[in-house]
């Protein structure tokens, strides 16, 4: 990714669904207007998910996924099913595509009702027009659904207007920290730059945060935890906020006085993808963690992994130190997080700046339908070093709900004294 472009997170991603040979991929094609899938008449010839980042009027950015057919079969076929499953947790947008020839099958059904209990919003499209005689492309029918050939090209202006209309709008309100400063306010960002930084460059987060900061016409500071006593004394006056990356949260909270709010860029990464509060009131189960339970350490990126990484050897380390318990920890990263969650007694989850908030709080809701407590990096590491109720003081909701959890867990060990 170049520094001008758009991260995938934040693009409007538009899947495209179907039984295999419906024209997927050549609609697709027709779509996007480029060779973005190989098309042949074999049926079953898009084995993995293939997407390309791109911008496509009248959207804009786009991700365009186009997925394996639904109606696979044998071992592999499952497996590739399994991999479609997958892209409807960050599916923003869904395409069917059904055999105009054929009509809507059983498992083109089987598609809408997973729209449907996924309030993703879609669109029928009934490729081969040009086969059907009758079929009007481009208007349509009582059910809303249109009439489309990949062959020829009629009816694709106006799919992709109609999945212009139904990708979600950007929140203007909803920003990173802009919300929170004022223009000429001093903000310090606190970046840490050890064996895990990523070489010769910022994270996303730290990115974004120096963006957002500079759209809302306050004043970044940048500097390293070990500058940061003599980067606050040097200011014309006393930043009003200050973000650390949540490893350093014990030391940075020793040096920034009490007045001046302090979080971290994970917990400002949870607020903009919108699970925040849900990320608070799970980390209290950090607190019952006891001998062979099983903690989930879950990254929506894939990287790789340094000798002292924080998801796999840091988090696990601190946790099994602050509980005492002998843990069991597994570990997942980049699309592959568990369907089934029923063997843990917390997922911890990165703050998801590399996968889409549809992603991230689908990951969210299935914790919650199986009542799993569901927390965050960021969040759990403000919880160890004592500093939550503090990283959290800027968001009345979540301070209250963090004050009512640390009441109740100190009630729950006097109780048990």
């Amino acid at each position: 990714m170049g520094l001008t472009d758009l991260p995938s997170a934040e693009r409007v991603h538009i899947a495209f669904f179907g039984c295999r040979n419906a024209g997927k991929s050549s609609v697709v094609n027709a779509v996007t207007g480029q060779d973005l899938s190989v098309v042949s008449d074999y049926a079953g010839t898009t084995t993995d998910p293939v997407q390309k980042s791109m911008e496509l009027l009248p959207l804009g950015p786009v991700v365009v996924i186009d997925t394996p057919g639904f109606d696979d079969e044998g071992l592999l076929g499952e497996k590739r099913v399994r991999r479609t499953k997958q892209i409807l947790g960050r599916a923003d947008v869904a395409v069917l595509v059904v055999d105009g020839a054929r009509g809507m099958s059983d498992t083109d059904r089987s598609l809408v009702e997973l729209f449907k209990a996924r309030a993703i919003p879609y669109v029928v499209a009934f490729n081969k027009a040009d086969l059907v005689d009758g079929a009007a492309p481009g208007t349509p029918d009582e059910a809303g659904h249109l009439w489309v050939s990949a062959l020829t090209g009629a009816g694709i202006w106006e799919l992709k207007e109609q999945i212009g209309r139904l990708a979600p709008e950007k929140d203007p309100e909803r920003r990173l920290l802009a919300d929170l400063v004022q223009p000429n306010d001093y903000v310090v960002l606190v970046c840490p730059i050890d064996e895990s930084a990523p070489k010769g460059r910022l994270i996303l987060p730290q990115q974004m945060a120096i963006r957002d900061a500079l759209d809302a016409g306050a004043i970044p500071v940048v500097c390293r935890e070990t500058e940061l006593a003599q980067a606050l004394a040097g200011l014309a006056r006393p930043a009003v906020l200050v973000v650390t990356d949540s490893q350093a949260f014990a030391v940075v909270r020793d040096i920034v006085p009490e007045g001046i709010p302090l979080t971290s860029f994970s917990i400002l990464m949870a607020r903009y993808k919108g699970f925040l509060r849900t990320a608070a009131a799970g980390v209290a189960a950090v607190e019952t963690l006891r001998d062979g339970d099983c903690v989930l350490m879950a990254e929506g990126c894939t990287h790789h992994r340094q000798c002292n990484d924080i998801g796999t050897v840091k988090i696990p380390r601190w946790l099994r130190a602050h509980t005492g318990a002998d843990l069991r920890i597994e570990t997942c990263s980049g699309r592959e997080f568990p369907e089934d969650l029923s063997p843990y007694a917390l997922v911890v989850h990165c703050g998801g700046c590399m996968i889409t908030e549809r992603d991230v709080t689908e990951r969210m809701h299935q914790a919650e339908r199986q009542g799993v407590p569901f927390t965050n990096y960021g969040i759990a590491i403000a919880q160890m070093t004592g500093t939550l109720e503090r990283s959290v003081r800027l968001f009345p909701r979540v301070h209250a709900l963090v004050t009512e959890d640390s009441d109740a867990n100190k009630a729950q060990v006097s109780a048990r004294g």
